[in-house]
């Protein structure tokens, strides 16, 4: 699958690359999509929800009525789940979400997402480029140029880049990402990609082993 290269005007560079097809022209998997994502979100959990349970609760232990013939259910210490103030039944109690997943899964995923964005021509290349300085003003205008703007769009960049990084973080349907981090919660949840020629190099290396 070929794609034109594009400039930060949204003019065509004359240029054209071949998207790998071994990684953005398989038959997708959603299965193992469906467990990536699964794992993607898990892993963003604290789990540090905790209720107190009865017997850490802080009350007295003393038993509140005599155990025959007060004319109801038998009643215990203070602290009982039955009452109010009292500790609560299988409470959740911190625990770690995060699951493991096989290399070979979480790859497949990725060439999964990717291929998708693929059928559905969700996918812009543009030559690499950088930003003097932070400047939203200058990040809208580049989305604009090459009509992403109102879409959510994925940069992805061959490099950490800070200028371009803080020219997008206060966009709502903007996130620039470095090509080595991409996942497969991020590439599904993006409505395009934009990506770096450089980019799609160093995708390559990654994903076609």
């Amino acid at each position: 699958m070929e794609v034109s290269v594009l400039n930060i005007k949204g003019q065509e560079t004359g240029r054209k690359v071949t998207l790998n097809e071994a990684i953005f022209g398989i038959e997708p998997n959603d299965h193992v999509l469906y467990l990536d994502v699964k794992q993607y979100l898990a892993n963003q959990r604290q789990g540090t929800a905790k209720s107190k349970e009865r017997s850490e609760i802080s009350g007295s232990t003393r038993k509140l009525g005599r155990q025959k013939g007060g004319g109801g259910a038998r009643h215990g210490d203070i602290n009982s789940p039955l009452l109010r103030g009292g500790g609560r039944v299988f409470g959740p109690t911190p625990r770690d979400y995060s699951f493991k997943l096989n290399k070979k899964v979480k790859a497949l995923a990725r060439k999964s997402a990717l291929s998708y964005k693929a059928q559905e021509n969700a996918i812009v290349v543009v030559e690499d480029f950088t930003l003097e300085a932070p400047k939203t003003k200058e990040f809208v205008n580049i989305a604009k140029n090459l009509k992403v703007d109102g879409k959510k769009s994925l940069f992805v960049m061959s490099e950490t880049n800070n200028n371009v990084y803080m020219s997008a973080r206060n966009l709502q349907n903007a996130e620039v990402m470095e090509a080595s981090l991409v996942n497969t919660y991020k590439v599904l949840n993006a409505d395009v990609l934009v990506i770096t020629e450089k980019s799609l190099e160093t995708i390559d290396g990654i994903l076609n082993k």
